[in-house]
């Protein structure tokens, strides 16, 4: 019987280490080499996308008709109505968001009388929003025989065709000032409504000039809006004694005038 006998080196043989060596260097430097390539184009390619990004971000802002004005929302208007403001804020149609002057469009909104503060904001993608406070009357002031609303400002908003049903009205010449129109509205703010139901109207003449005619007939010097809390507590301690005339004008030296 003939025995074949396996060759030991074959299937099994082992390589020189010099060349396993060689072999394990050139892996590596294929690896770096490799490494090199995909970082250098990586940058290239991040370069690209963010040029390619950029100038699609251009042209979708300024150009295209994606981010244009479409539609304008009005918010807090009560006494005036949305076409009015809309007429007055003239945004125009179709322009491009980035573009409007909302500071031209605040100031054309603000010059409505009735407007106390307003605020105009890109309502992205495609509209614009404006939101308002309107003025509140605080008194209806009686100028030449017409009434207007008037606002703790002193402002004249809107006109009344006779004065709101407890509402305090305000007596004054034609030529009476701003200023001296705010100070009454002032007066007035500072009443407290229990007191404020009890006066028929507020005359003023000028600065400092400031007097509450009461329902009962009397006649109150208010003088200037300072301390107009402590004035309005003093005077409401004075109305239990009737009298003609209280001068708080000087809260801490009230004076009386007998009936």
């Amino acid at each position: 019987m003939t025995t074949l006998l396996k060759n030991p080196l074959r299937g099994s043989e082992r390589r020189d280490p010099a060349d396993q060596r060689a072999d394990r260097s050139r892996r590596r430097f294929a690896r770096r080499q490799w490494l090199r390539r995909w970082l250098v184009w990586r940058y290239v390619i991040g370069s690209v996308l963010l040029v390619v990004l950029a100038v699609s971000g251009v042209w979708l802002v300024f150009f295209s008709s994606t981010l244009t004005v479409k539609h304008v929302d009005v918010q807090g208007e009560s006494l005036l109505s949305q076409e009015q403001v809309l007429s007055a804020a003239k945004v125009p149609a179709g322009a491009h968001l980035v573009d409007l002057d909302l500071g031209a469009i605040r100031t054309r909104v603000a010059g409505l009388a009735a407007v106390k503060r307003v605020d105009v904001s890109r309502d992205w993608p495609d509209g614009v929003l404006i939101k308002l406070t309107e003025r509140r009357a605080v008194a209806a002031v009686e100028i030449g025989g017409r009434y207007r609303a008037m606002d703790s400002d002193g402002v004249l908003f809107r006109t009344y065709p006779r004065p709101p049903a407890g509402m305090p009205r305000v007596v004054a010449s034609a030529t009476i000032s701003n200023d001296a129109l705010a100070e009454a509205g002032r007066v007035i703010a500072s009443l407290p409504s229990s007191l404020a139901a009890r006066v028929d109207h507020v005359g003023v003449r000028g600065i400092d000039q400031v007097t509450l005619s009461m329902r009962s007939g009397a006649t109150v010097l208010w003088g200037s809006d300072a301390q107009s809390a402590l004035k309005a507590e003093v005077l409401a301690k004075l109305l239990a004694h009737p009298a003609h005339t209280y001068d708080v004008s000087v809260p801490g030296q009230p004076v009386t005038g007998a009936r």
